[in-house]
Parts: C-alpha cells; sequence; structure tokens
C-alpha cells in the first residue's frame, strides 16, 4: 500500500495519524514514519483498515434497520 492509499483509508475510517495509533496501542512516530524514507506501510494495515470500514457500515445499517423496526 502506497501512502496515498493510506491517508484515504484513514479518513474513511475517520481516523487520522494520532488517533490511529491510540486506537491501536502504536507509537504516533512509528505510524507517522510510514511510508516516508522507505519505510513501508506495514502489510496488515490495507486490510485491517478495510475490515474496520466495513465493520462500521455493518454496524450502521444494523441500526437503521433496528430504528425502523425491521429488526430487533
Amino acid at each position: 500500500m502506497d501512502k496515498e492509499n493510506f491517508k484515504l483509508l484513514l479518513k474513511k475510517a475517520n481516523f487520522n495519524k494520532r488517533t490511529f495509533s491510540e486506537y491501536l496501542g502504536l507509537k504516533y512516530q512509528s505510524v507517522n514514519s510510514w511510508g516516508n524514507n522507505g519505510r513501508n506501510i506495514p502489510y496488515w494495515v490495507e486490510s485491517w483498515l478495510n475490515l474496520y470500514i466495513d465493520n462500521n457500515k455493518c454496524k450502521q445499517m444494523k441500526e437503521m434497520l433496528k430504528d425502523s423496526g425491521v429488526c430487533k
């Protein structure tokens, strides 16, 4: 994953680098350096962010269905 895709996925997940690092218990300096000066973004970050985004969408749909009375 490149730096621009990382930024895009962070935005879709409603994270910035600081909140992402805090959420996962990582050092901000580490997350901030990803994609700079030859430091690769870890292989797991893209799939983790995509799953987090999808999970939030499912939670939102579940709440909408619950609020509409379709399910409990």
